[in-house]
């Protein structure tokens, strides 16, 4: 039996990772990350509300959502940290999911909008 819990856990760090994105975004002194910063929370809550309306729909009502602390920005690095700690994040914990093929493909598409992420952060300066 697949724990909602963890799967609110899980849904509520992706959640989390826009709010975040966009303090960093307002915060970013650099025209490049802050257009990284807006395509990822403006992407990443349609991915996820489709992620958690397929699994409720098999599965039923996700249960235990929570906070996470928001952090201020420092710098891109920073933010490069906190995208790729994210990704080795979903990678570990889609394990815990469903491993139905359209659950799985859904998560990929996260794991690709925040690898793009990464890859504006980090090269499109």
């Amino acid at each position: 039996m697949i724990q909602h819990t963890i799967v609110g856990q899980f849904v509520s760090t992706l959640l989390s990772s826009r709010t975040q994105a966009h303090i960093y975004h307002l915060q970013t002194p650099s025209f490049a990350a802050h257009k990284a910063l807006n395509d990822y929370y403006d992407g990443i809550v349609d991915l996820v509300d489709g992620l958690v309306e397929s699994y409720q729909g098999k599965y039923g009502i996700i249960q235990g959502y929570t906070n996470l602390d928001l952090l201020e920005y420092q710098s891109c690095e920073e933010i490069i940290k906190y995208f790729t700690a994210l990704s080795m994040f979903v990678e570990r914990s889609r394990t815990q999911f469903p491993q139905d093929s359209y659950l799985q493909n859904q998560i990929d598409e996260i794991v690709a909008l925040v690898y793009h992420t990464i890859y504006k952060l980090k090269y499109l300066k």
